[in-house]
């Protein structure tokens, strides 16, 4: 189910724009331009209410969340139904899921993550780090504070946090 371990090096080109540049639904219905978190590091990760990996993925997400958020990460959560439809309910729904893990960062509405209906975001993501996503929670990809990609991750816990220490030491020397 996806790669196990991360992809640091990307096939970023200039060209292809920043994440700002980007647009997304947020899971209320409100068009959220991606500027809105400029400066910050990003982890945008598809997600799904009904997979085995759901309270295992949330409670890491969660804690890594609560540990590095007042340092300038953030993480965008995409829902996403490609999987053996495990992403089945309607935003409120998913919603109403996510209290129970007191999820307080960003949550989308639901997107494709592959296909011809890939959304703008992870079709941007891909670019740099080519491949489909291979299940729910495996379309981790890390922006710098610049809005670039700069890493893909699966599951690997302990290398998502070295990923995200890096990313944020770099941000604070670049201050």
């Amino acid at each position: 189910m996806g790669t196990t371990s991360s992809q640091i090096d990307g096939q970023y080109q200039p060209s292809f724009g920043t994440f700002y540049n980007l647009k997304a639904i947020d899971i209320d219905g409100n068009e959220k331009p991606m500027s809105e978190y400029q400066g910050k590091v990003l982890l945008v990760v598809n997600v799904a209410s009904s997979c085995g990996k759901t309270d295992r993925e949330y409670k890491q997400l969660v804690d890594l969340y609560s540990r590095y958020h007042e340092q300038g990460f953030e993480i965008l959560a995409f829902p996403c139904n490609q999987f053996l439809f495990q992403e089945h309910g309607a935003c409120s729904t998913i919603k109403s899921f996510v209290k129970k893990y007191n999820v307080d960062f960003p949550m989308f509405d639901k997107i494709d993550v592959n296909g011809s209906g890939t959304h703008p975001i992870y079709a941007w993501l891909k670019q740099s780090y080519p491949g489909r996503v291979t299940w729910n929670f495996s379309g981790k990809f890390f922006i710098d504070h610049h809005g670039v990609p700069r890493a893909r991750a699966n599951d690997n816990y302990e290398e998502i946090e070295q990923i995200i220490q890096r990313l944020l030491k770099e941000k604070q020397e670049n201050k």
